[in-house]
């Protein structure tokens, strides 16, 4: 979710109007520059996806000596100055003179649009890798690209600033004759790049995850080096997709134990030059079903993800279809009067992943969301089909729960399309809008906005304050039903999702029956959540985000649906009133206020401190409890943690919490080294990762003494924030004291100042923020009903001042995005009651 800045205005254009057209205005793009001026054409949208998939097009390369046969490992590392790496011990790009082009091969492929290795000249059989596109487009839209190639005995280096050379290739160093290699690193162009160029570590973590998957052997590493969000992670998995389906299905009810595998080859014929040839291709299927009632199907051609499907997709749709259909009537489950199962029926709750490997796949596009190889749906279709078959009369009990929960979808697909008829023809009969909805008076979907609003108060303020030819009002009362743990249309019974269908009037469900979602109906492109700062109206707005995004997905994906910002304080001061967005803003000004009304020196005199001095520490201060609160909520204490840093003042890296019986210990360790002397020491200490739950450690068997392990990750930030005081002046060594104040705090002058001793460097903050707040009126709005019809529209309705977010459903995070639904909206409750203990410290705003 993202803030959305104020929409500029549109410029006038004179209709009409005359204007030369000849020879004069006709130009060509020499080179990159095509990249540069049009790089929707080769990344998509340039913005946050598509400053990742820049990362995602040099991997694939990487990928692709995997898929040859000459590359076990890859890292990717974001580095400290927010330009990023990608390096692998592949084969390395050529560096000798290309014999027809005059350079080398490494700065023709970098530089020079559709040159390189995979136009069927034997260097890469099962490549992602078509059009010659990728790395060179990276490199265009890069502000530096760099390319280091471990080739020969030697690592040879070539520079580039936005797509022109400006290192001609040079050797740099020597090195081992048997290791080869390419490591490329590039920095965004914050020009092309203008949403932001900050890469993130968690969007790259999902596909990495998809890529070991999808190449059972290959080890890929991610390390963020930046201080404020240090961490590292490593992916390999032996069994591949088998263990990519269980993953996805470890928060489900699944209706058979063991994933499904089938896999096979065929020859297909191939046109190179005028000459054919057969080629092998490669299909390996994986599934399972769980009682949810949605499908969950990934596809990947050559380790290319296909979000959009595409032939391999509807191969597998047919031979699933065809193949339940023919052994349900085979063995007399389906009556012969009984209608076929459709294939939605067939793939409820279905959790599948598709991978080919095939040589020149076609896509739909550069950014290969749709396999288009007319040849694959056969080739899928045909291995499925016969895999099936083979597998349902190996476990015929299995295939009887599959038709059995086929049946269960096909009457309940029936029921909805009956529930859906009746909501569409209820809204006809009934004049076509519900009711409660206070529409708006434009007819126009691109400038209308329909807020959901929380409760009939709140609804009331919001009618009364909203702008009319805009803002349409509709108040939800209650809570929405929990769409992940119900069908169709069971949640089409509920009165109020019937509201929001009827006022959105799209319809809802997917297919081309009649009722069915239809994007090009909605009759609002701002579709406004608003609710609450309380419990409650968090858990509505996560029903509704439910709701919106299982079965309206399009809509989000347009980006038509918002989250609105209502203000969390309102702060009166001397006759002045502000609105506050939350805790940090309101700190912020607390922390304004106390620079300037209080003094800080140390308590022996000999040094004070002046208002911007005190600000910055403040701000300092600010920043470190979020870290002190994580490290404490581990089981650690700030104070032990520090006490723990040696005479080169480098903070513990690592901290472990020994448990024997009821008694527990925490030691500090400031790297690897010294926790392994520690290790080494105590061998009969069973030491479990943080990742364990406090449950799964108490079941394990093993020693008495166990220990759990946790990465301090603070430590980082905690450094640089302590770099940062002392810059101010301030003694991070001396951070407490038991004997006597560190500093004091003068609030007044002369015969009224009061002298606050400080014993703690963190204090400072506390007190402060103690001292300003007495001056100042603090107001929290829990409701939106709290707030009159002039103060919602100025702070959280009018288009010139108001925060929303904007939800997105997005492509590279849709396998995270339906494990947060699973693990907060569904059935099974052990992975909803870890997420609530694993992240009890992040919470903002708890209502208590």
């Amino acid at each position: 979710m993202s803030e959305i800045p104020k929409e500029p205005e549109k410029a006038q254009t004179q209709v009409g109007s005359e204007q030369e057209y000849n020879a004069g205005q006709i130009d060509k793009l020499e080179g990159l520059d095509a990249v540069r001026k049009r790089p929707g054409m080769y990344i998509g949208d340039p913005d946050e996806r598509g400053l990742h998939h820049c990362v995602f097009e040099v991997l694939d390369n990487s990928i692709d000596e995997h898929l040859a046969g000459y590359c076990s490992k890859i890292k990717i590392a974001i580095h400290i100055d927010g330009s990023i790496s990608v390096s692998d011990n592949g084969r390395g790009i050529p560096v000798d003179m290309h014999p027809k082009f005059g350079m080398p091969a490494v700065e023709l492929v970098l530089t020079n649009l559709h040159a390189g290795g995979k136009f069927g000249q034997g260097a890469y059989k099962y490549s992602g890798g078509l059009h010659g596109v990728g790395a060179k487009c990276v490199n265009a839209l890069s502000d530096w690209f760099r390319a280091d190639i471990t080739r020969g005995g030697h690592v040879h280096r070539i520079a580039f600033e936005r797509g022109k050379t400006t290192e001609q290739l040079h050797i740099v160093g020597d090195a081992d004759p048997k290791k080869s290699g390419t490591a490329i690193t590039f920095f965004p162009d914050a020009t092309i790049f203008v949403d932001t160029i900050e890469f993130q570590f968690d969007r790259l973590a999902s596909r990495l995850r998809e890529l070991a998957f999808l190449n059972p052997g290959l080890t890929i590493e991610l390390e963020d080096e930046r201080p404020e969000s240090a961490k590292k992670t490593t992916f390999f998995y032996q069994d591949g997709i088998v263990e990519f389906v269980a993953q996805l299905c470890e928060n489900k009810n699944v209706v058979h134990e063991s994933p499904v595998v089938i896999d096979g080859k065929r020859e297909i014929d191939l046109d190179y030059d005028g000459k054919q040839t057969k080629e092998d291709v490669f299909a390996d299927v994986v599934f399972q079903y769980n009682d949810s009632y949605k499908d969950q199907i990934l596809c990947f051609a050559n380790s290319i993800p296909n979000a959009d499907g595409g032939t391999h997709l509807t191969g597998f749709r047919t031979a699933l279809t065809r193949a339940i259909n023919a052994y349900a009537k085979t063995n007399k489950i389906l009556k012969d009067k009984d209608p076929a199962l459709s294939g939605d029926d067939v793939r409820e709750g279905l959790v599948c992943v598709i991978s080919v490997k095939m040589p020149s796949p076609r896509f739909s596009s550069q950014t290969k969301g749709k396999l288009v190889n007319s040849e694959i749906e056969g080739v899928v279709s045909s291995i499925v089909y016969e895999g099936l078959n083979t597998y349902f009369e190996e476990n015929p009990a299995l295939a009887r729960k599959i038709i059995e929960k086929s049946v269960n979808a096909a009457r309940a697909r029936e029921a909805a399309r009956k529930a859906r008829e009746t909501v569409r023809k209820s809204a006809l009969s009934g004049g076509g809008l519900p009711g409660k909805l206070a529409d708006c008076s434009e007819r126009d979907p691109s400038k209308s906005e329909l807020y959901i609003v929380e409760g009939d108060s709140a609804g009331g303020s919001a009618k009364q304050g909203r702008d009319r030819r805009t803002q349409a009002i509709l108040p939800l009362r209650g809570k929405v039903i929990n769409v992940e743990k119900a069908r169709l249309h069971r949640a089409l019974q509920n009165k109020e999702i019937q509201s929001m269908i009827t006022a959105i009037g799209a319809g809802i469900g997917e297919g081309d029956q009649d009722g069915a979602f239809n994007i090009e109906k909605v009759r609002y492109h701002k579709i406004v959540i608003m609710t609450d700062a309380d419990v409650d109206g968090s858990h509505i707005r996560t029903l509704l985000l439910t709701f919106f995004c299982r079965h309206m997905p399009e809509l989000v994906k347009k980006g038509f649906l918002y989250i609105a910002q209502p203000p969390l304080y309102l702060v009166t001061r001397k006759k002045r009133s502000e609105y506050v967005q939350d805790d940090q803003e309101l700190n912020a000004i607390l922390i304004e206020l106390g620079a300037g009304e209080v003094k800080l020196q140390t308590f022996d005199k000999s040094r004070d401190y002046d208002a911007d001095e005190l600000k910055s520490i403040l701000e300092s201060l600010s920043s470190l409890s979020r870290f002190q609160r994580s490290i404490q909520g581990n089981g650690g204490n700030f104070e032990e943690f520090l006490a723990a840093r040696p005479e080169s003042g480098k903070l513990p890296g690592y901290m472990v919490r020994i448990r024997e019986g009821n008694n527990e210990s925490v030691s500090y360790f400031t790297d690897e080294t010294t926790l392994s002397i520690f290790a080494s020491a105590n061998r009969d200490l069973a030491l479990f990762d943080e990742q364990l739950s406090e449950e799964e450690i108490a079941n394990l068997t093993g020693p008495s003494r166990r220990a759990v392990l946790h990465e301090l990750h603070e430590s980082h930030a905690i450094q640089k924030i302590f770099a940062r005081l002392e810059e101010l002046g301030v003694d991070t060594k001396k951070f407490y004291s038991m004997d006597e104040p560190i500093f004091e705090l003068i609030e007044g002058e002369g015969d009224k100042a009061l002298a606050t001793p400080i014993f703690a460097v963190s204090e400072i903050l506390s007190k402060v923020l103690e001292i300003s707040a007495k001056g100042v009126q603090i107001k929290r709005f829990k409701g939106l009903g709290e707030m009159n019809a002039k103060q919602l529209f100025a702070t959280t309705m009018d288009p010139e001042t108001r925060q929303f977010l904007r939800v997105r459903l997005d492509e590279d995070n849709a396998v995270e995005a339906d494990k947060m639904f699973d693990v907060l909206m569904g059935d099974v409750v052990e992975p909803r009651k870890r997420f609530i203990e694993d992240n009890a410290l992040n919470v903002r705003n708890l209502d208590v």
